[in-house]
C-alpha cells in the first residue's frame, strides 16, 4: 500500500508540470489551430534561461520565474508576428514544416550556443529533498514545481475568464469570422495567446530544470510528452489538459516502476492508441482538430 501511495503522489507531482508544459500547445492550438513542432524547444529556452539566471546570478528557477515567462512572452511575440502570421492561413503542411525548421534551428543554436553538455540546478540541499506527505515521500523540486504549475494553470484559466483580452481569446477561438464582425482586434488577440502559450512553455522548462536536464535536444523528448498530454485531454480544451498531464503522469510512474525499459515507450503507445480508438480525447469536442481559420 505504501508503494502505491508512493507511486500516485510521484505521478501526480509528475503529472502536473507536464500539464504546465503542454498547456500552452493546446492554447495556441485552441485559439489560432496551430500545431506548433517547435513547443519542444520552447521549453528549452526556459531551462537554459532558468539554468543560466541561477548560474550567473544565483537566482533559483523558482523566483526567476516571472521573469522567465516575461522572456517567453516577448519571444512568443516575435514567433507570432516573424513567423506565424506569414503562415497561419495557409495550408496545415506549410506550418508543420515552418515549426519544423525553427525547431531545428533553435536546437542547432543551442549546440552551438551551449555545446551538448548536460545542465541543471540545485536548488534544495540533499537533507531537505525529500519531504513526508500522504504517507509517502515527495521530491521538493517535484512538489515545488507541481505547486507553481497549479498556480500558472489558475492565473491563465482567470485570465481568459475575467479579462476583455482573455474574452477575446475565446471568441477568436470559438469563431474567427463572428470575433472579427463585432470588431476584436485579431492580429493584436493572436499576438497576446502566442504570448501567453509560448509564456508558459518556458515558465514549464524554468521549473522542470531542478528535476530533468537541460541539453540542446531535451525539447524532442518533451514536445511528445506535450502531444500525448494534449491529445489525452482533448484538443483545444486547456482545462482538460490538466487531466492529461495527470493522468500521463500516473500511467508513466507506474509503467516505470513495474518495467523501467518501457517508460519511454508508453508515451509513442499511447499516442497511438489515443488516435487510433480516441481522436477526441477524454474532454476534447467532436471536430475540433479539423477546425480551421477562416
Amino acid at each position: 500500500m505504501e508503494v502505491l501511495i508512493q507511486l500516485a503522489l510521484s505521478g501526480i507531482l509528475l503529472g502536473g508540470v507536464y500539464a504546465l508544459g503542454a498547456m500552452g500547445l493546446n492554447l495556441i492550438f485552441g485559439v489560432a489551430k496551430v500545431v506548433n513542432f517547435a513547443h519542444g524547444e520552447f521549453l528549452m529556452i526556459g531551462m537554459y534561461a532558468a539554468f543560466w539566471l541561477w548560474k550567473l546570478a544565483g537566482l533559483d528557477p523558482y523566483w526567476g520565474a516571472p521573469l522567465i515567462f516575461l522572456a517567453g512572452a516577448a519571444i512568443g511575440v516575435a514567433f507570432y508576428l516573424g513567423l506565424i502570421r506569414y503562415t497561419i492561413y495557409r495550408s496545415e503542411m506549410t506550418q508543420v514544416f515552418a515549426t519544423l525548421g525553427l525547431s531545428l534551428v533553435l536546437q542547432n543554436l543551442a549546440l552551438m550556443l551551449f555545446s551538448a553538455d548536460y545542465l541543471t540546478v540545485q536548488v534544495f540541499e540533499p537533507a531537505r529533498e525529500s519531504i513526508a506527505l500522504f504517507g509517502g515521500h515527495v521530491s521538493s523540486t517535484r512538489l515545488v514545481s507541481f505547486l507553481f504549475a497549479m498556480a500558472a494553470m489558475a492565473l491563465t484559466m482567470l485570465f481568459i475568464k475575467r479579462t476583455y483580452m482573455g474574452k477575446a481569446i475565446e471568441a477568436v477561438s470559438q469563431d474567427l469570422s463572428a470575433a472579427r464582425l463585432v470588431g476584436i482586434n485579431i492580429n493584436k488577440t493572436l499576438a497576446v495567446a502566442f504570448a501567453l502559450g509560448i509564456g508558459l512553455t518556458t515558465l514549464a522548462g524554468g521549473v522542470l530544470i531542478p528535476s530533468f536536464y537541460a541539453y540542446p535536444s531535451v525539447g524532442s523528448s518533451f514536445v511528445l510528452i506535450s502531444f500525448v498530454v494534449v491529445v489525452l485531454g482533448g484538443l483545444g480544451n486547456v482545462a482538460g489538459t490538466l487531466a492529461g498531464g495527470i493522468i500521463l503522469g500516473l500511467i508513466e510512474t507506474f509503467v516505470g516502476y513495474l518495467e523501467p525499459d518501457l517508460k519511454e515507450a508508453t508515451h509513442f503507445v499511447l499516442l497511438i492508441l489515443l488516435l487510433s480508438f480516441l481522436p477526441n480525447g477524454l474532454f476534447g469536442v467532436k471536430g475540433a482538430e479539423k477546425e480551421g481559420l477562416k
